[in-house]
């Protein structure tokens, strides 16, 4: 590890029910369990006061639903410092066996806060129906433990908050994780408390990152509860690094650097209809500082696109791309990294086959995705299936790939070997180093060619002699990073090209706000 990359911050984790329970149990060992029940309500309570800072009365009402479990004695604890910040606090609690709970349960009485019981009448009268709304609520009832399907008592509680919600416009925020959700699942459930915010305790949980269920979770924001980074990351079931620590791993020049010494790519792909696919991954790999792009393909169509398109780009039409790509291989003419599949047609099977045994850094895409590759990858390959192609790698359906992509990304990894970049928002990155979940991205980026583009930016990196994992890492933040700086310019709708434009303009703000010695 580099002196940068040890500066770096440390990556946020994510974390599902048992790593939550394994974090409980150490924490008690340690006799701390009590200590960071008292942060996380802190830091409940500071969120609370941040919002009704900022639109709401400071003499409002603040209506906080407590369950049985941890979950509902991190509303109890909130519940106390929040009267103890002058604010008018109504709490309606379930009844507990939870010792923390129960004990904080008692304290808050001590300084004067009364919990009644929380039934569908009182919780209907709290929100509204009988009097004033209040400011804001608390959704403290089901946290990391919870797995649907929701008790037919608890689901008429939600369905009350959401339509409570949605009639008088009320503010939820959310403890950990909305109710209902499933905090390893993507699903979105369909008794759910929808929250306008939520504070996630320790690092977020899959459910808050992933579509459709993060779309119940509003803005999220991650509250430190005093807890060694180490503890937290040992239990994590995937990293999401920051953009420091990416700026750590981009490629350095040298001043007398020349296009030799900035990687040699050479892009497989293109068939009748498709012709363009080939020419965006080379615009990518360009874009993302390769010295030398050379498309192979046996359409030639794609050297007359890319002669209009890039003249940048080198194109040469095979009538077996296969035997001719061989037969440079045995002259010595070696590329540095490959991209193949991109519009590639019926030929890409027994090509990728081919293209893996070359033991080249190698990005293999699209049409290459065969589930007849399983174990013939390597260290130094990259595979980057959308969620469709993943299903079909794995033989189940594209919906169980969507529920839980890092457990497909997993799957993935283990079958395939080498690193896989599960495309997605977020995109999922698994390797033998762990998983990692990317950040950034804009709703624009949905459109055809933007997969072919990403390949083409991890080609370029892998041949600037980046190991796979990080070139997957740094690509997949490039990529989403260079589709934000589209969005601001273009709106709604991109493209691929507009992505790959503004690439070099990612590369320079990732390297600014982190900046390091470049030229050597």
């Amino acid at each position: 590890m580099t002196r940068d990359q040890a500066q770096a911050r440390p990556p946020e984790v994510l974390l599902d029910a048992p790593a939550v329970r394994a974090i409980d149990e150490r924490l008690a060992r340690a006799g701390l369990l009590e200590l960071v029940m008292e942060e996380a309500g802190r830091a409940v309570a500071q969120a609370a006061l941040s919002l009704t800072a900022h639109g709401f009365a400071t003499h409002g009402r603040v209506l906080l639903l407590a369950g049985g479990g941890a979950n509902g004695g991190d509303a109890l604890v909130a519940a106390r410092h929040l009267h103890a910040a002058g604010l008018d606090v109504q709490v309606l609690a379930q009844p507990s066996r939870h010792p923390l709970t129960r004990a904080n349960r008692a304290r808050l009485r001590a300084v004067g806060v009364q919990p009644a019981l929380l039934t569908p009448a009182a919780l209907g009268r709290a929100l509204g129906l009988t009097g004033p709304v209040p400011a804001l609520v608390v959704d403290g009832l089901l946290g990391t433990g919870f797995r649907p399907p929701m008790r037919q008592d608890l689901a008429h509680l939600v369905t009350l908050l959401n339509a409570a919600r949605d009639r008088h416009a009320l503010t939820v925020l959310a403890i950990d994780l909305p109710s209902g959700l499933d905090a390893a699942s993507a699903a979105l459930p369909d008794v759910t408390v929808h929250a306008d915010h939520t504070v996630t305790l320790g690092g977020p949980k899959p459910a808050l990152v992933y579509g459709p269920a993060a779309h119940a979770a509003g803005q999220v924001r991650v509250a430190g509860l005093g807890v060694p980074h180490a503890w937290v990351d040992a239990h994590a079931v995937a990293r999401r690094p920051h953009d420091d620590t990416v700026a750590a791993l981009l490629p350095q020049r040298h001043a007398d650097a020349h296009k030799g010494d900035a990687g040699r790519v050479w892009i497989v792909g293109g068939h009748a209809g498709t012709v363009g696919a080939p020419v965006l991954a080379g615009l990518g790999a360009l874009r993302a500082g390769a010295g030398l792009v050379t498309l192979h393909s046996a359409e030639s169509g794609v050297a007359t696109l890319a002669v209009t398109q890039a003249p940048e780009l080198m194109a040469r039409t095979h009538h077996d791309p296969g035997a001719a790509l061989a037969a440079e291989l045995r002259a010595g003419r070696r590329p540095d990294a490959v991209a193949l599949g991109m519009g590639l047609g019926p030929d890409a099977a027994h090509l990728a086959r081919q293209a893996l045994t070359w033991q080249l850094p190698t990005v293999l895409d699209a049409d290459a995705l065969q589930p007849d590759l399983a174990g013939a990858g390597h260290a130094q390959v990259i595979w980057t299936p959308h969620p469709g192609e993943a299903a079909r790698l794995l033989g189940v359906t594209t919906p169980d790939i969507v529920r839980d992509p890092i457990a497909a990304a997993r799957a993935l990894q283990a079958r395939l070997g080498g690193v896989i970049v599960l495309k997605g928002g977020p995109t999922t990155i698994a390797s033998d180093d762990g998983v990692n979940v990317s950040r950034g991205g804009h709703p624009g980026m949905a459109s055809a060619g933007m997969g072919d583009t990403l390949g083409g930016i991890l080609a370029a990196l892998l041949a600037q002699r980046l190991p796979a994992p990080q070139a997957a890492l740094c690509g997949v933040r490039l990529h989403a990073r260079a589709g934000e700086l589209a969005g601001d310019r273009h709106g709604y709708g991109l493209s691929a090209s507009d992505l790959s434009s503004e690439l070099g303009h990612a590369w320079k703000i990732l390297t600014d706000a982190h900046p390091r010695n470049l030229l050597r």
